[in-house]
């Protein structure tokens, strides 16, 4: 049988379980220029939001992964605004607890990774539900078995490219992080996506799409390798 938590130490688990366990994008860069993440309402309502970070409900994980919030986040709205961008453009992401007292991201086990989507028109009103997405970039483990989500736990941003050969126009951006601290039992992974809206400039005009494309909900099950998984075991394949 489980231990009973007394009525004092039950407060503090959930007040840790809240605390802790959230997070977001809380800066986003594109070659220079920064914008920063918009705090979740939390129970309130959607805050006037011009930038190009989505906002969501809360800074707590998406469990269901046939929920449409798997696509950008716990009840995404769209945003008012775009970053722009170019073929090639230097991109940072810098991860917190975006409204708290104590920003830092919290976890540093599992994957960092990043989609893009053409959008049909602008993506101010286009919903990631409805988007083929494709991988630009992944992070998993360093040679030394630890993981580049903790890099952003050390405070530290991640950084990656734009592809070089990307058609111009307007893309959502799905930068995503998977903590598997509790991946072992189904269910236990837990995911955070975020939704940036985005217009590309200076590329070619094609339209096609890349041939390997996945769908939010969809790309993911819950027992899929990398998914459920002990990740405290050192050396083990990188799925992702």
């Amino acid at each position: 049988m489980w231990p009973r938590l007394s009525p004092p130490l039950l407060t503090i688990a959930i007040f840790i379980s809240n605390v802790y366990a959230h997070g977001g994008i809380a800066k986003f860069t594109v070659d220079g220029k920064q914008y920063k993440g918009i705090a979740p309402w939390e129970g309130d309502s959607p805050s006037p939001n011009n930038g190009p970070i989505r906002q969501v409900a809360t800074n707590g994980p998406v469990k269901d992964l046939k929920s449409a919030d798997i696509a950008c986040g716990l009840d995404a709205q769209f945003a008012g605004g775009v970053a722009d961008a170019k073929p090639g453009s230097a991109l940072v992401f810098e991860w917190g607890n975006i409204g708290s007292k104590d920003g830092a991201w919290p976890h540093n086990v599992g994957p960092i990774m990043t989609y893009m989507a053409l959008c049909k028109g602008s993506c101010t009103k286009f919903n990631g539900t409805d988007a083929q997405w494709f991988k630009i970039d992944q992070l998993g483990q360093k040679k030394d078995g630890t993981w580049y989500q903790g890099d952003l736990m050390a405070g530290k941003p991640i950084t990656l490219s734009l592809p070089t050969d990307l058609p111009s126009g307007d893309y959502l951006l799905r930068h995503e992080i998977i903590a598997l601290h509790l991946a072992e039992s189904v269910g236990g992974a837990e995911f955070y996506p975020n939704c940036i809206q985005m217009r590309v400039t200076g590329g070619g005009s094609s339209t096609k799409q890349p041939d390997n494309t996945v769908s939010f909900p969809g790309a993911y099950k819950a027992n899929d390798p990398g998914i459920r998984i002990n990740a405290s075991s050192l050396g083990l394949p990188q799925f992702y």
